[in-house]
C-alpha cells in the first residue's frame, strides 16, 4: 500500500517524515473502526432482562443463549435445560407417538392379510361356517357326554337308593362324585363353547364389514387412476371450413 494517499494528507502540506507518522495513523484507525466484533452470547436473565457478553456466565449455562458471530449473525441455538418435569412429558408423548405407530401398523397389516386372503365376500362367510362348525361338533360331542353322565349318574343313585338304610359303598359314593365333577367340567365346557360363537361371529362380522370397506376404497382409487385426465380427452373433429 502506497503511504502517500492524496485522500488522506497532500504531499505538499507536510515533511515526508510527518506525512508518514500520519498516514500510518489513518490507516490503523481506519482498521480499528471497520474490524469486526468478537462472537457474542445472546441470553435472558429470569427478570427478563437481555444479556450480550463474550462469555456465558454460571447463571446463564442452562436459561438457554444464541450465539452471534463476529458480525452478529446468529450461528448456533441453545435452549434452556429441561425441568424434570418437562422432560417426563416429552419421553410420555414420545411413547404415545411409537405406540401409534405400532397400532397404526398392525392395522395396517391386518387389512393387508384380509385382503390377500378373501378375494370375495362369499369366502369369508364360507370361513365362518368352517370355524362354527368345528365348534358346533365340540357342542354336540359335550352335550352327548353330559347326558351319557347324566344317566350314569341316575343309575347310581337308583343304586344307592336300594341300599335302605345299609351303608353306601366308596366306590359308589367315588363314582357319584366323579359324574358330578365331569358334569360340572361339561358344562364348563358348553359355556364356553357358547362364549367363543359368539366371538366367532364378531370377528366374521368386523372382517366382513372392514374388507367391504378396502375393497371400495381400492376400487375407488382403481377408477380414479383410470379415469383420464382433462388434457387426455379426445378432441372431437371440427368441421372443415
Amino acid at each position: 500500500m502506497s503511504l502517500s494517499h492524496p485522500d488522506i494528507v497532500p504531499r505538499s502540506h507536510c515533511a515526508p517524515a510527518t506525512c508518514i507518522r500520519i498516514v500510518a495513523v489513518a490507516v490503523l484507525a481506519a482498521g480499528a473502526a471497520g474490524a469486526p466484533l468478537a462472537a457474542t452470547y445472546k441470553w435472558i436473565d429470569d427478570q427478563g432482562v437481555v444479556h450480550y457478553t463474550d462469555k456465558l456466565p454460571p447463571e446463564a449455562i442452562n436459561k438457554g443463549n444464541v450465539q452471534l458471530d463476529k458480525y452478529g449473525v446468529p450461528i448456533k441455538r441453545t435452549e434452556p435445560a429441561l425441568s424434570p418435569e418437562q422432560r417426563k412429558k416429552i419421553a410420555e408423548e414420545e411413547a404415545r407417538a411409537q405406540q401409534l405407530a405400532k397400532d397404526r401398523e398392525l392395522v395396517d397389516r391386518r387389512d393387508r392379510a384380509l385382503l390377500a386372503t378373501y378375494t370375495m365376500e362369499s369366502e369369508i362367510d364360507l370361513a365362518r361356517r368352517r370355524a362354527l362348525s368345528t365348534i358346533e361338533q365340540q357342542v354336540q360331542s359335550s352335550t352327548a357326554y353330559s347326558a351319557q353322565l347324566t344317566k350314569r349318574k341316575a343309575d347310581v343313585v337308583q343304586r344307592k337308593a336300594t341300599l335302605g338304610d345299609k351303608p353306601v359303598p366308596p366306590a359308589l359314593e367315588r363314582e357319584l362324585a366323579n359324574i358330578d365333577a365331569e358334569l360340572a367340567r361339561q358344562d364348563e365346557l358348553l359355556t364356553a363353547k357358547q362364549k367363543e360363537i359368539v366371538v366367532v361371529n364378531t370377528r366374521y362380522d368386523v372382517d366382513k364389514k372392514r374388507w367391504r370397506e378396502l375393497r371400495a376404497a381400492t376400487e375407488a382409487q382403481m377408477r380414479g387412476a383410470a379415469a383420464p385426465r382433462t388434457g387426455d380427452l379426445p378432441v372431437a373433429p371440427t368441421a372443415r371450413q
